[in-house]
């Protein structure tokens, strides 16, 4: 086997094994709550595009409405170092930021990386939207 062979040979293996599989540092927690959205403190979700902060989850969770039956709710522990600080709206309303590593994340495009060092998008839990009782229910999948 020549050595371009064997390079390809190690780049297929890589990609088959996942060389650089990053760790997701943020473990995981039982998330299962119910948001009154009439309730004063959630006001700001009845209007699309606002944003709210709650406890849970492992560093607080962002809860944000997209459209009118659409919410996304995401960990605020940053997956490069949940440890260090906690993701924050920007002044501009479409992106988090980390406020120890500088990481940015998409608000409305699942939580992805769109400056690093962080790898991976952040956590984000499932949402259910009860229009009748304008109720949010926010749950991690497992």
């Amino acid at each position: 086997m020549n050595f371009f062979s064997k390079i390809i040979l190690f780049f297929v293996i890589c990609l088959i094994v996942n060389c650089k599989n990053p760790e997701n540092k943020i473990p995981y927690v039982y998330v299962d709550i119910t948001l009154n959205l009439d309730n004063p403190e959630f006001f700001e979700l009845n209007s699309i595009g606002n944003y709210v902060y709650i406890t849970g989850g492992v560093s607080g969770i962002v809860v944000y409405r997209d459209s009118r039956y659409e919410f996304f709710a995401y960990d605020r522990a940053c997956p490069y170092d949940p440890e260090c600080g906690r993701v924050e709206v920007e002044d501009n309303g479409y992106r988090l930021v980390d406020t120890c590593c500088g990481s940015k994340f998409s608000l409305t495009l699942d939580g992805a990386v769109i400056q690093g060092p962080a790898e991976l998008p952040l956590r984000k839990y499932t949402t259910y939207y009860y229009e009748n009782s304008n109720q949010l229910r926010i749950m991690s999948d497992y």
